[in-house]
């Protein structure tokens, strides 16, 4: 199957910049997109409802400009990710939203909705469908998915745990489709070794955490500077679902990183108001992020990482050759 135009044609990069809670918002999505890659942005970080109309509104008007002033080289598409888990109450309204404005590229979590799908599909929108293992990347198919983001060992927030080149390896036997891959993708030739796997393009979170446009305090943007690898902590304790989280925030919340309990994964939290410790709360204080982090050495703006990106991406193409 081809890859659909609207996955390559105008990006500079194969890459699609993952939806973070909290951390994207419209001047991070903006940015993404005018530097050419995919940007993203979860529904629900526009609280109330009406703010996702707002958010929406801002992006389409300035990306339309950015279009018509930059002919010669316009900006990606952008993404909004709607968590259809029955815990979100504001699904329907979300979704309805999203057919309104024609959003082309909806991400979806937790929970493969076929009337999602075919809501999206009415209007010319494709589906891409977040997944942990071969399991779940077959039924998001059979529901309707037109593509997969396989989300494998290393990825920051919500994350699986099995390998990048298993997991990609058994979808590909029998999907041929749209398929990204997420994990530890941190540099520019980790892009293009998501290609060699056998994925289309990379999905990458963590890097842009640390960018002048990321709805991210400073002590987050500079923790992700200051960790790596070591410091990710892979737990279910604050949602129930298993997730990478910097040690260091953990610690900073009156929790033992190293004697974390599990939640019971029937009750999802993916609220703000449930004690995460003593004094803090999950997803304000509690700061997720991938294993690829250690190539992250200072906070830039979005368009310095992307051409960083994009270098390295060039530099690893052209070793391949040479050897």
């Amino acid at each position: 199957m081809s890859l659909p135009p609207i996955l390559f044609d105008r990006l500079r990069l194969p890459a699609v910049a993952s939806p973070m809670f909290i951390v994207s918002g419209p001047e991070l999505v903006i940015a993404q997109c005018k530097a050419g890659v995919i940007g993203s942005f979860p529904s629900l970080n526009a609280r109330p409802h009406a703010q996702f109309r707002e958010w929406l509104v801002r992006i389409t008007e300035e990306l339309a400009k950015y279009d018509a002033d930059n002919p010669e080289q316009p900006a990606a598409p952008f993404a909004v990710n709607l968590i259809v888990h029955k815990s979100n109450d504001r699904l329907e309204e979300d979704l309805a939203t999203v057919v309104e404005f024609q959003v082309p590229i909806v991400i979806t979590s937790l929970g493969a909705r076929p009337d999602v799908n075919e809501a999206v599909h009415s209007y010319g929108g494709i589906v891409l469908h977040d997944v942990i293992n071969d399991v779940f990347a077959h039924k998001a198919v059979e529901r309707g998915a037109d593509g997969l983001i396989a989300v494998a060992a290393g990825a920051g927030g919500h994350a699986g745990a099995q390998s990048p080149f298993a997991l990609v390896q058994e979808i590909r036997a029998w999907f041929d489709g749209p398929l990204l891959l997420s994990g530890a993708i941190g540099h520019g030739r980790s892009i293009l070794a998501a290609q060699a796997a056998g994925a289309d393009l990379a999905y990458i979170g963590s890097a842009f955490i640390a960018t002048d446009e990321a709805n991210a305090v400073p002590g987050y943007k500079q923790m992700i500077v200051d960790s790596a690898a070591a410091d990710i902590v892979y737990s279910s304790h604050f949602t129930g679902v298993p997730g990478n989280y910097l040690r260091p925030s953990i610690s900073a919340a009156g929790l033992d990183p190293d004697s974390l309990g599990d939640r019971d994964p029937s009750v999802m939290n993916f609220g703000t108001e449930e004690p995460a410790g003593p004094e803090a709360k999950p997803w304000r204080d509690i700061w997720g992020s991938g294993q690829g982090i250690g190539t992250t050495d200072a906070v830039l703006p979005v368009a310095d990482l992307v051409e960083r990106l994009g270098a390295e991406y060039a530099e690893a193409k052209a070793r391949l050759l040479r050897l």
